[in-house]
């Protein structure tokens, strides 16, 4: 799409604003708006000027004016404002140099692209997320120096199957039993179809939307897969979106990995495919229909997975659900159709251009671009050194003796074992300047003062439980 093409679709729509959107470094979406008189033709080499002191990870205050640079690309009409608004992302750039900013996440997935085309290994690489969220009816939670605690609410949680509710008509997804039942259990159908419209109104692809396994509303909206970057920002797309739908029903939309104890975690099972002039690379007679160029890949993302999981899984609530011997696939093993294993290989489908992989571990609290990037970033390394995974796992992991057990490799158990994990492995992402040493220096020291180290020095409400009585 041209800029010229933008201001004909801004006129048909009668768009009386614009709404400019970037990512900060952490990965939540950031935004300001103009009037529709500001956008011309030049604008989309000219950008507009803010303050980059502000947003979190980014410059310091003595070199904080920043520009962003809209990508006629990523036009569409929000679907949520009272003025009709005109909705574009862009690019970060230094207003003196014009130089792209090396901490732009969105940044970082174009350099991705270009490496892996540059590699002359393929010219696009696919990803199709399975992002997981909850839908709650109340929220509340504090922590400050004398008190701590966190409640959530939903009409669906077995916790209130005997609150009085004028009346009560049960019909409640008992912990781990929410997959797949039809209403009255499933008291969200509607507005989950409400999402999906309202994605494919913005032009998203989606696949299916359905309850899943946890109490209290779990759910998973399947979009189709596209290239990383269009992935990256449409991933942002579906997390607003949905954010805003259940705004608008009177609920709240959560992607946290753990808002639950003793129910399932939300998880963000990420498939990945590379292709190369139109035909798939990963497609071959290996193992379960892969080619040795997967098996490679599937090689990468094992050897470097305790260093991809400070990016997939960035949040101290990531380890929540990462935990040896639950539900999330924590073991560093490959296998077709087992799902205890951290990358599986799907079997829906005998298709050749179906073929790929299928990494298990992250979750939808990361950066998108960042976290597609890498795992991007390890597979390339997996195929270019040849890396071997070893013999696929088809056992039940779970069901294992401890003596077996004991010889698979685990994701990390917690946020500062990843960021320990990526300081001493990076330089597979630092190829190609895809990552740049600020970019991983920057990362694990934001993530270690602002999330590593708040929570270690708080008591944690479930110690009074434990200890204060000793």
């Amino acid at each position: 799409m041209t800029p010229k093409q933008v201001l004909e679709i801004a006129k048909e729509n009668k768009a009386k604003v614009v709404d400019i959107r970037f990512l900060d470094f952490p990965g939540v979406w950031q935004h300001f708006t103009v009037p529709i008189c500001e956008l011309n033709e030049s604008s989309f080499e000219d950008g507009f000027g803010f303050d980059g002191s502000s947003i979190r990870g980014w410059q310091p205050i003595h070199a904080s004016d920043m520009l962003v640079i809209p990508d006629p690309a990523t036009a569409k009409m929000d679907p949520f404002f009272e003025v009709p608004t005109l909705v574009l992302i862009g690019d970060i750039a230094d207003p003196l140099t014009r130089e792209p900013y090396s901490r732009d996440p969105r940044y970082i997935a174009k350099k991705a692209e270009l490496f892996l085309k540059s590699s002359g290994i393929g010219d696009t690489a696919y990803i199709g997320p399975e992002a997981e969220f909850f839908i709650f009816d109340d929220v509340r939670f504090e922590s400050s120096t004398n008190k701590s605690f966190f409640e959530v609410d939903s009409v669906e949680g077995i916790w209130n199957s005997g609150r009085e509710e004028f009346p009560n008509l049960g019909y409640k997804p008992r912990h781990k039993q929410g997959y797949f039942p039809v209403p009255p259990t499933d008291k969200f159908q509607d507005l989950r179809t409400e999402m999906l419209l309202t994605l494919e109104k913005l032009g998203i692809d989606v696949e299916c939307q359905h309850h899943e396994v946890a109490t209290a509303g779990q759910a998973e909206i399947d979009m189709r897969f596209k290239p990383l970057l269009q992935m990256g920002d449409q991933l942002m797309w579906f997390k607003y979106v949905l954010k805003n739908v259940a705004q608008r029903d009177n609920r709240t939309v959560t992607f946290m990995p753990k808002p639950l104890f003793e129910d399932n975690g939300t998880g963000m099972h990420t498939h990945i495919s590379i292709w190369k002039d139109g035909e798939p690379l990963f497609a071959g007679d290996k193992y379960a229909g892969v080619s040795q160029e997967a098996l490679y890949g599937i090689g990468g993302i094992l050897k470097h997975c305790r260093a991809l999981c400070a990016l997939t899984n960035p949040t101290t609530n990531s380890y929540k659900r990462l935990v040896p011997g639950f539900e999330a696939p924590v073991n560093l093993a490959y296998s077709s159709r087992n799902r205890s294993a951290a990358i599986r290989i799907p079997m829906y489908s005998a298709s050749p251009k179906a073929k790929r992989i299928e990494f298990r571990t992250p979750d939808p609290s990361c950066n998108s671009y960042l976290a597609f990037s890498a795992i991007l970033m390890a597979v390339l390394d997996g195929i270019e050194n040849k890396i071997d995974p070893g013999e696929p796992l088809d056992k039940d992991i779970y069901g294992l003796p401890p003596e077996e057990l004991a010889n698979i490799p685990s994701a990390p158990g917690s946020l500062e074992e990843a960021l320990a994990a990526l300081k001493e492995d990076h330089a597979f992402l630092l190829k190609g300047d895809v990552f740049t040493q600020d970019v991983i220096d920057t990362w694990i020291e934001y993530k270690t003062e602002n999330e590593v180290n708040p929570i270690k020095l708080r008591p944690h409400p479930h110690e009074f439980m434990l200890y204060y009585d000793i």
